[in-house]
């Protein structure tokens, strides 16, 4: 059969599983781990390439190496065998090559924004030139900037709609959750997408601080302008768009939430648009008032989670793409295994790399990222990780004891727990599934494998899940025995 025919297997195969996850909702997931490239073919088989040891180890992993076997035998119905290579993606590609690599129709433009391109193109497609700019808000902080993962789709999907219908829909908006996770990027960028797109004047638009917004009204009362208590209520009670960033701090101070108060009242009925951040949910401020806390409350809360491997990932090449610079796969693929915390702590770590090699005169590799970001990677917390460790803080978290996890009971009680316990211990240790099934009671690999699926599958639908995972992660890392 000629060698053209077998790649045409290949990418209806790549273009029919692309599909699938769309509607599963998985599109990202795809986006992530098909980076296909087609090689050549030999007598029934195919050799694809993948740009990293990492994304090559995980689309085995995660049986996506199976799935694209069985799909090219659906459609050619043949028995073909797949070799997968490592060949990182080159900073451009060859007209020869292009044509080698998947890109369906129907995604063409996504994988454009979201697959290493050059970074003049993506810049233009992903950053039009704005016709006007708040002065209050980062230019940067727009929804075309802001990766979109499971861990932020709820908020970001609820943030457009606000902006599509200010002060009708979603009224007023609470965004909160953990340091560097976007809540100030998402606020912002409802206001720059309002401004861009209505005529409301500048000074109605307004983000201020929870600090600021406490210092300047202090400032108007105990000021010696008579008129400046007045004039401060007049400009924030008739604001069309009011973003107040770390509601938290409001907390104890009676007189700021006291003006507060009156001025959401006041813009609540108007119909104007009223949006605020907090590091918690509005439960846990306990040194808020009732009134204050009811009305964050009458509207819509949504929180943001530390992102997933695949956000943080997606995270990494947007930033690259901000800064027009590109770096090997395997040196994005080790900042995001081992930063889980939050956004700002993954853009820290790239920072750091490319202002190295920047000062130094040397290209990106894996070694140096290594090397500079050992005291980040091997701090005493990492250090304590073990199958041990992670045995002991799940069995704690869930009020059940190791030897639970390690036999055979089957009730969902400890089921659940073993299968996260499993899935932590793969994600965080060195142990191979058959090292991990011995671990756990001399499970079968098989059974190992099975269970980190299983997580897998519920995370991708269970933000609760999610939450507790995440919870699990930081608690295994801070563990001391």
């Amino acid at each position: 059969m000629a060698d053209w025919n077998y790649k045409v297997f290949l990418d209806e195969a790549l273009s029919q599983i692309h599909e699938s996850f769309k509607s599963e909702k998985r599109e990202q997931e795809f986006l992530m781990w098909f980076k296909v490239q087609y090689e050549e073919s030999t007598e029934n088989s195919i050799i694809i390439s993948l740009p990293s040891k990492f994304i090559t180890d995980q689309f085995k992993r995660r049986n996506y190496y199976k799935l694209l076997i069985s799909k090219i035998k659906e459609i050619s119905g043949q028995d073909l065998f797949i070799e997968m290579i490592v060949k990182p993606l080159s900073s451009t590609i060859s007209t020869e090559n292009k044509k080698n690599v998947y890109v369906s129709n129907s995604l063409q433009k996504t994988v454009n924004e979201n697959v290493y391109s050059s970074p003049q193109n993506k810049q233009t497609k992903e950053y039009p030139i704005k016709k006007k700019q708040h002065p209050l808000l980062k230019e940067e902080y727009t929804f075309k900037s802001f990766v979109i993962g499971d861990n932020n789709s709820f908020a970001y999907n609820a943030a457009k709609a606000i902006s599509k219908n200010p002060g009708k829909a979603y009224n007023p908006m609470l965004i909160y959750g953990g340091v560097g996770l976007g809540k100030t990027h998402l606020m912002e960028a409802i206001g720059n997408e309002i401004y861009e797109t209505t005529d409301i004047p500048d000074s109605k638009i307004i983000y201020i601080t929870a600090e600021n917004f406490t210092n300047e009204f202090i400032r108007s009362i105990k000021g010696s302008d008579r008129n400046a208590a007045q004039s401060f209520k007049n400009k924030y009670r008739n604001a069309d768009v009011l973003l107040i960033d770390d509601i938290h701090f409001l907390e104890s101070k009676d007189g700021t939430q006291e003006e507060l108060f009156h001025t959401f009242n006041a813009l609540y009925d108007a119909k104007k648009q009223i949006i605020f951040t907090c590091d918690r949910p509005v439960s846990e401020l306990k040194k808020l008032s009732d009134r204050l806390r009811s009305r964050f409350v009458r509207g819509l809360n949504v929180d943001l989670q530390p992102p997933n491997y695949e956000t943080r990932h997606a995270i990494l090449e947007k930033k690259l793409t901000s800064l027009g610079k590109q770096i090997p796969n395997d040196v994005i693929d080790l900042i995001a295994q081992n930063i889980a915390t939050n956004v700002r702590d993954l853009e820290a770590c790239l920072t750091k790399i490319i202002a190295y090699t920047d000062l130094v005169g040397k290209e990106v590799t894996l070694e140096i990222a290594q090397q500079q970001l050992r005291d980040t990677f091997s701090s005493p917390k990492q250090a304590n990780i073990s199958v041990d460790n992670i045995q002991r803080v799940v069995a704690d978290y869930f009020n059940i004891s190791i030897s639970d996890l390690k036999g055979k009971k089957r009730t969902r009680n400890v089921t659940l727990p073993r299968q996260l316990a499993m899935y932590i211990s793969r994600e965080l240790t060195e142990y191979s599934t058959t090292e991990l099934g011995i671990e756990f009671g001399g499970r079968d690999h098989s059974t190992v494998m099975h269970s980190c699926q299983k997580i897998e599958e519920l995370l991708r639908s269970d933000s609760t899940l999610e939450s507790t995972l995440q919870t699990l992660m930081r608690a295994v890392k801070d563990y001391k025995k």
